[in-house]
């Protein structure tokens, strides 16, 4: 198992890495989409289980349950014991304007498809919703 630092939340069944540098927005991010529905998984810190041919993420023991809100600290919420990865996020200022597919990543050893989305939308957990739906592993 290894530790990795991203926030991560899960949608239906399946989870979303949320990495980018320090201070991008990937706890608002979280925020969010956890506001729409998604249940935490670990906020900056999770690990990585490579399980057959998919990769599970699980809170860190150190952090499980508290989640970074900017202003307020750290607060407590619902945690997700355990998802598959279906798709790394990663919030990039540099990320394209269209994409014709998503590109490959490897984490763990294991391959998932990845997006860059800029960090500062305002419908960015609407995209977020959208990456997860049409370009993340099922």
């Amino acid at each position: 198992m290894d530790a990795h630092q991203a926030t991560c939340v899960v949608i239906g069944a399946r989870a979303m890495l949320i990495e980018g540098a320090p201070g991008c927005g990937k706890s608002s991010l979280a925020l969010a989409l956890i506001d729409r529905g998604a249940v935490l998984v670990g906020d900056d810190g999770v690990l990585l289980e490579p399980r057959g041919e998919r990769l599970v993420a699980l809170p860190h023991p150190n952090t499980r349950g508290l989640l970074e809100v900017r202003g307020l600290g750290l607060l407590t919420f619902p945690v997700c014991d355990e998802a598959p990865v279906a798709l790394v996020l990663v919030l990039d200022p540099d990320a394209p304007r269209f994409i014709e597919s998503p590109e490959s990543t490897t984490r763990a050893g294991i391959e998932l498809p990845l997006l860059r989305l800029t960090p500062d939308s305002q419908v960015q957990h609407l995209k977020a919703e959208l990456a997860l739906e049409r370009y993340g592993l099922v």
